[in-house]
């Protein structure tokens, strides 16, 4: 029954990276940007998390909440200096720009703080097991799962039940039509920002208290494999990031289950060539029209 332990932790490892690649394609659905410091985000929430708890001496969820909102603030930030001058730029000059963002907040952060990686406290979260029958689970796999699955539920609700939802459906359909129908395309873009990065500061949490070990550059190759995901699912499309996530985790689970565990990073990038060569649209396709 080991392989449905490797299936439960793929699904929580693919719930991380659903939270982080919603950020991508929600920003994707609004403006047409890849915002590649959007890794670097997670990496900031992770700090902010372990921050929260060995310091502060908070638990879990508050060092959650708190997270979620440094990281809203910090992604509204970066929108507004480093994005929202180049609105009307080319499509590279503002892909350039989100690369160079990333570099900045990787190495000012090695600067603020050093390049040495901290671990989070093991009493974050009761590790305990759960048998069923014949098969044992660990409680913190379903713990994060159940808190990721939670937050991405309330996204929803956000996204289709909320005036700022709506908003955003408009935007990322017809900005034009949306400005001449009275909503603030500035402030609704900036809210997008916000809405992506705390959850890319959620994901952080859960993957320090889940993995233990952060550092700096520890956003590049998740922040990576989130893109891959929103890819899988269909960039610009919710939905299609949350199964991306979870499809991939499961695809890393299962490759490390059959021994081949040095190739689980390339098996992310195996699924991004064949999507790209077979489904460039994505699993859910051109033809959703659920978009942001």
């Amino acid at each position: 029954m080991e392989l449905i332990q490797q299936l439960v932790n793929g699904i929580s490892l693919g719930s991380i990276y659903a939270l982080i690649a919603l950020g991508y394609t929600m920003v994707y659905g609004i403006v047409k940007l890849i915002n590649f410091a959007h890794g670097d985000v997670f990496m900031v929430g992770a700090f902010a998390g372990f921050y929260s708890i060995s310091i502060l001496h908070l638990g879990f969820f508050p060092a959650l909440i708190i997270s979620m909102a440094i990281c809203a603030l910090f992604g509204v930030l970066i929108e507004r200096i480093a994005y929202k001058p180049l609105r009307n730029a080319t499509r590279i000059a503002a892909l350039i720009t989100a690369i160079g963002v990333s570099l900045f907040i990787e190495y000012g952060t090695i600067y603020v703080r050093g390049a040495q990686p901290e671990a989070y406290p093991g009493n974050v979260l009761p590790s305990t097991e759960l048998h069923f029958g014949s098969i044992t689970i660990n409680s913190q796999s379903v713990l994060i799962l159940a808190v990721s699955l939670g937050l991405m539920g309330i996204l929803q609700f956000v996204v289709h039940k909320t005036k700022i939802g709506k908003a955003m459906r408009a935007v990322s359909y017809d900005t034009e039509a949306a400005k001449l129908m009275g909503i603030n395309v500035d402030r609704t873009i900036s809210a997008t920002f916000a809405i992506g990065s705390a959850l890319a500061g959620a994901a952080g949490v859960i993957f320090g208290t889940y993995y233990t070990k952060i550092e700096p550059l520890m956003g590049i190759i998740p922040g990576l494999k989130a893109f891959v995901a929103a890819v899988l699912g269909g960039i610009g499309i919710i939905p299609g990031a949350m199964a991306g996530g979870l499809v991939l985790g499961v695809v890393e689970a299962l490759v490390s289950a059959f021994g081949f565990s040095l190739w689980r990073d390339g098996a992310a990038f195996v699924i991004l060539i064949l999507i790209l060569i077979f489904r460039p649209s994505g699993l859910f396709g051109k033809n959703v029209r659920e978009k942001v």
